[in-house]
């Protein structure tokens, strides 16, 4: 009881016994155990939340230990989530930690389970994920704190449906891609030949192959046109030669494809080698025998810092072709009739995938005279890992904690966006919270669910039943599952047959939005479906359950701004606050932004200040403007 006591009474004398007991009976979710990961763990697990969960995919890697601290050498290759329980239940034994070594995208975290939580927290390194976890967290109106860094800079914003703006309600920075042409004739850089195994090689042997990668511009100007033209060509060999995964010579066959006939053909080409150096083409016998000779084994790979030679990356090479190979045949064998074809997904932390790569771009890179990379490195450009720094990650982390005691104090109002950067000048910079943005493709959806058995119900059912009886829509309107259209009012081939059979399963998500066209009646927003299957028996006519009443708002139009009168001009609704406004000053500065991760940091602009003098006579900083959440010292 002393314990308890020690624990509870400074926070209750900071806090307030409300907000306190509030953290004590809280129930939230963190995903990602990373670098803010275990930083923001550790305040969760001190201030006293009475039940954390965690969800990580990843393992831990030497790579790690700088700036993860729940981490050690013991740790190494066992997974994140659960060594970060393991770790921080030490801090605090009264708090109850759940961990799950998984996807955040796993069908298992759906919407029913996020809405068991008060608040989620992102500590996450990449786009994608982060737009899943904002789409869910409005899905099952439960706020969040997203989170971020790069380097020296670092964001925090709060998140709440109907109240913020969500994370996709500004756009985002693309990611950078690459000319075909550049990729496939001439690199001269070892990006050029990690994109090209990774996005390339990698995709049309264990993936779609139908080379949409974001990495790869296939803009059809006139410089790509006649490279994309020819990679389309080679693709289709290197589809026949994937007849041949399973075999002894599958490795051998590819190999001879992609670095002996294909590089060939570009020596052919005269005009294209009178100002640079030919590429070399590599004989598989040649390399297969120095790395025989030299003994050279397949756990070479492990070796992840050491910049390997040829024969290191063959032996890479054909190891790890033939396991990926095994693995997708093992995948094929297990799928149900009438379910896609399984695919491989390249992820920097799977070590089959990162070892082709490796290998593959080495290889590559080898024929062009282009300097060879470890694999560590390779891991850091192909997964666009940003540099961390750990007291950047502990500081934001504190800010999360911070800005989730004003959400959960029921005071949104005066929670901040929170901007972190290296300045001489001001370290955090806030700007007040956004309202959503009107014409946000994602929080300005509708969202219902539909409990339907999947095996029995038609597309049909689903047209009729909820996205015209129910939500409003017209014959005219558009049924997406996920990326793939299933209907529209000129695809009718699938409304007969079962959503199972559409892929549209348990958990899935459809999309149907409006596709008409007239001018008298204002389009309709998109309507977000979840569907949770539920077994009804066959004598029952109906297979789904009536759906759940849904309104759904008309789309906003964007209005141009009027022309000024008397010198003013009104504002057009969902106008979004220029940084300086929101700053509220009018610095050159402020109207530079740096990239943060995912997210635009505005450098900070020094604000008005005025000067008091503290006990000691040394002079003290004080910021005129209201409170912004975050104690600074000077």
């Amino acid at each position: 009881m002393a314990t308890e006591m020690s624990r509870e009474v400074p926070i209750k004398k900071a806090l307030g016994g409300t907000l306190a007991n509030k953290i004590k009976n809280a129930r939230v979710l963190m995903v990602g155990a990373g670098g803010i990961g275990c930083e923001l763990l550790k305040n969760l697990v001190l201030t006293g939340f009475g039940e954390i969960h965690i969800v990580d995919l990843d393992t831990i890697d030497l790579s790690n230990l700088n700036r993860q601290f729940l981490f050690n050498m013991n740790h190494i290759k066992k997974p994140k989530a659960i060594v970060a329980k393991e770790t921080a239940q030490k801090f605090n034994p009264d708090v109850k930690i759940e961990a799950y070594h998984s996807n955040i995208k796993d069908s298992e975290f759906d919407v029913e389970w996020y809405k068991g939580f008060h608040i989620v927290f992102n500590a996450l390194d990449n786009l994608d994920a982060r737009r899943y976890v904002n789409k869910m967290c409005l899905a099952a109106n439960v706020p969040l704190i997203e989170s971020g860094t790069t380097g020296f800079n670092g964001q925090v914003q709060a998140i709440k449906k109907g109240e913020t703006e969500c994370y996709d309600c500004t756009a985002k920075p693309v990611p950078k891609s690459f000319p075909v042409c550049t990729i496939r004739s001439t690199p001269s850089q070892p990006i050029h030949c990690i994109v090209w195994a990774k996005s390339y090689l990698f995709t049309e042997i264990f993936g779609t192959g139908e080379m949409e990668s974001s990495d790869m511009d296939n803009k059809e100007d006139a410089e790509n046109a006649e490279e994309i033209e020819t990679l389309k060509r080679e693709a289709q060999e290197l589809k026949r030669i994937r007849e041949k995964m399973g075999t002894n010579e599958f490795a051998k066959a590819v190999f001879q494809k992609v670095f002996d006939e294909d590089v060939q053909r570009l020596c052919s080409m005269e005009d294209m080698w009178k100002t640079r150096k030919r590429p070399t083409p590599l004989k598989f016998e040649e390399v297969q025998k120095a790395a025989v000779d030299a003994g050279i084994k397949s756990d070479i790979a492990e070796k992840d810092q050491l910049t390997w030679d040829v024969a290191q990356n063959f032996t890479v090479f054909v190891d790890s072709i033939n396991r990926l190979s095994k693995r997708l045949q093992e995948e094929k064998a297990n799928v149900t009739e009438g379910s896609p074809q399984p695919i491989l997904e390249f992820d920097k932390d799977d070590v089959d995938t990162l070892d082709f790569v490796a290998a593959a771009a080495n290889l590559r890179s080898h024929i062009f005279r282009i300097d060879l990379k470890s694999k560590f490195d390779i891991k850091q450009m192909a997964g666009n890992i940003i540099p961390a720094i750990a007291t950047t990650n502990a500081i934001t982390a504190g800010v999360c904690v911070l800005q989730a005691f004003k959400v959960m104090n029921d005071d949104l109002q005066s929670a901040k966006m929170v901007f972190l950067s290296k300045s001489a000048d001001r370290i955090f910079s806030t700007e007040r919270l956004s309202k959503p943005n009107p014409t946000c493709a994602v929080c300005s959806n509708a969202w219902s669910s539909w409990e339907v058995d999947t095996t029995r119900a038609t597309l049909q059912d689903l047209l009729s039943v909820v996205a015209q009886k129910v939500a409003g829509y017209s014959e005219e309107c558009i049924i997406m599952n996920g990326s793939k259209m299933v209907y529209d009012v000129d695809y009718e081939d699938n409304l007969e047959k079962p959503l199972a059979d559409l892929d549209i399963v348990d958990n899935s998500t459809i999309s149907i939005a409006d596709d008409s066209s007239s001018d008298d009646q204002p389009q309709k927003a998109n309507l977000e479906l979840r569907i949770i299957h539920k077994d009804y028996p066959v004598d029952n006519d109906t297979p789904y359950a009536e759906p759940a009443p849904v309104e759904v708002p008309l789309k906003h139009v964007p209005v141009k701004a009027e022309k000024p009168v008397n010198g003013t001009t009104e504002e057009p609704h969902g106008a979004k606050r220029t940084h300086d406004e929101a700053l509220g000053e009018d610095d050159p500065a402020a109207k530079k932004r740096v990239v943060n991760g995912d997210k635009a940091v505005p450098v900070p602009a020094v604000k008005k200040t005025k000067q008091d003098t503290d006990k000691d006579g040394d002079v003290v900083v004080l910021d005129e403007e209201e409170d912004d959440g975050v104690i600074e010292i000077d």
